[in-house]
């Protein structure tokens, strides 16, 4: 029995055609859950090898969803991510005219990708958020709503039609997924990586996250993703979801992580990982002293001080 992967469902969505872009997924059986939290879960009780979901779309920035389940429970690694462009289909029944549509719906991250078109097209239809895109398309079908905003390709999968095509507000729009397993040796280094984190702080204190950050800066390291989230242990009190680039084997980002265990309440690392973009880290010069080979050497002196051989 192949190994198997476990992903936003159902049939149709945009998850499982990223999906289907990495090759390995050619050789396991694609399982569709109907929740981050249950595809995530499905890893973390060895139901599934791993799990893959959105974590991050280009007009409203991280997928909370994805994140807080990072963030809390037991710890789980990313090992790849996929970036997908992102163009919606509003799905209808047969027969269905935009004047017939009084209801519809879409997974909440679909709704500011769509927000103007739908103000300008129909703006007296009332919004319903499902789980999925897909499983909007589905509750069309079912009779649930009148339309859906979700991937053309699902409309033969769902008996719809596509009523309308193309919708986007923001040109480019892109989502971010990831592949998530439980933890483990990351993979070798490519020289186009990046390095996921949660950082809690110690206490809440002026400069409190310019501490955290500069243990970044002060490397060279550049930050791709910087979004909070609320702990649950009352108002004002956030743990911070960081992407940075490089690999936890690069020094500069091996010190920057050994920095902020320093002084930090809590890291979570989330794993070492390919970049989808395939862009190398970009260390800016002309600041000095930030390059790989810059703090090996550093290092080295300092072991041959420590010897004597200075």
């Amino acid at each position: 029995m192949p190994a198997s992967y476990a992903y936003l469902g159902p049939e149709g969505t945009f998850t499982e055609v990223a999906l289907r872009t990495l090759p390995e997924a050619a050789t396991r059986e694609l399982i569709p859950y109907v929740s981050v939290q249950s595809a995530l879960d499905a890893v973390r009780i060895g139901e599934a090898e791993a799990a893959f979901v959105p974590i991050e779309n280009s007009v409203e920035g991280g997928i909370t969803t994805t994140l807080d389940e990072l963030v809390a429970g037991a710890p789980l690694m990313i090992y790849r991510e996929v970036l997908l462009s992102i163009t919606f289909a509003l799905l209808v029944r047969p027969g269905t005219k935009l004047s017939d549509i009084k209801t519809v719906s879409a997974h909440p991250a679909a709704q500011p990708q769509v927000r103007n078109w739908l103000k300008k097209h129909l703006p007296d239809a009332h919004w319903e958020s499902a789980a999925s895109n897909a499983d909007a398309a589905r509750l069309v079908q079912e009779g649930q709503y009148d339309a859906a905003f979700a991937g053309e390709f699902a409309a033969a999968r769902y008996g719809l039609e596509a009523l309308e095509t193309g919708i986007h507000d923001a040109e480019n729009a892109q989502t971010r997924f990831v592949l998530v397993g439980r933890p483990a040796r990351p993979a070798a280094p490519t020289g186009a990586d990046k390095t996921s984190v949660v950082l809690w702080q110690r206490d809440d204190h002026p400069g409190g996250l310019r501490d955290l950050l500069g243990e970044f800066a002060t490397r060279g390291i550049n930050l791709m993703l910087l979004q909070s989230r609320p702990t649950g242990a009352g108002i004002g009190n956030y743990c911070f979801c960081i992407d940075a680039e490089g690999h936890i084997s690069d020094r500069r980002v091996a010190e920057a992580l050994m920095g902020l265990k320093r002084i930090c309440l809590q890291v979570r690392y989330l794993g070492s990982y390919p970049r989808a973009d395939l862009q190398p880290a970009d260390v800016r010069r002309p600041r000095l002293g930030t390059s790989d080979d810059e703090f090996v050497a550093a290092a080295d002196w300092v072991a041959r001080c420590q010897d004597g051989r200075f």
